[in-house]
């Protein structure tokens, strides 16, 4: 099976085992019919190197599937993990907080990976890696549009308006390709591209952390919190 048909295939089995209101399943759902929409503009011949395109979009999305199938996921995407089910996070937070993960980490090692596959510099796959973006931009379009409560609770004042207007996937996607031009950089020094990357993950979960602030469904009186679902450390 190609590659791309693999981690195709990963996904719809994800989305198909997952219940709906799953917070990976959410993000999923989502992410699957970009990458379709992804792939299909690459066939069409809209990206002007196909193979250096397809390389990163398959790696890209085979980080993604590793970590929520791993029994150990990288530390930026433990927060939608732990609050995949928590009733308090609201289905747009748990997209954000994939994209959050996805693109914040997964963007740059992805880009450094296709380049140690297709033998080339970073700056060989700037196009695609903006046409790759592009793409994601209307991922996150997409999210805000289907997930995004009603306009009753659009306030400036409410909680989720708040979380999610501090988060922007332009500067996550420029802070991606900053972090994989240094990790390239720093390929001939493996304990600090290690101590790099490690630094990358723990701030990238932080911030998904924060974007998983509960904001609805507080606990009844008299009954305990819900706790966020274990994960390993």
């Amino acid at each position: 099976m190609p590659p791309v048909d693999e981690v195709l295939a990963r996904m719809r089995a994800l989305d198909e085992r997952l219940p709906a209101r799953d917070g990976v399943a959410v993000f999923n759902r989502v992410y699957l019919t970009v990458t379709q929409t992804l792939h299909e503009r690459i066939r069409r011949g809209e990206f002007p190197a196909p193979r250096q395109a397809e390389t990163l979009s398959v790696r890209f999305a085979q980080r993604y599937l590793a970590a929520v199938e791993s029994d150990r996921a990288p530390a930026c995407w433990r927060p939608l993990l732990q609050y995949r089910r928590h009733p308090g996070v609201r289905p747009l937070q748990h997209a954000l907080a994939g994209i959050n993960a996805h693109i914040g980490h997964d963007l740059a090692l992805a880009v450094v990976s296709t380049c140690r596959a297709l033998d080339c510099e970073p700056r060989a796959l700037e196009a695609d890696f903006d046409r790759v973006g592009d793409t994601l931009v209307t991922l996150e379009e997409r999210i805000r549009e289907d997930l995004m409560p009603g306009p009753d609770l659009l306030e400036v004042a409410d909680p989720l308006t708040h979380l999610v207007g501090s988060w922007s996937l332009e500067r996550a996607r420029g802070a991606a390709w900053s972090a994989a031009r240094l990790l390239w950089g720093l390929r001939r020094s493996p304990d600090l591209a290690e101590e790099f990357t490690e630094s990358l993950d723990a701030g990238v979960g932080l911030v998904g952390r924060c974007l998983l602030t509960p904001t609805a469904c507080s606990p009844q009186p008299g009954r305990p919190p819900i706790r966020p679902t274990a994960v390993p450390a």
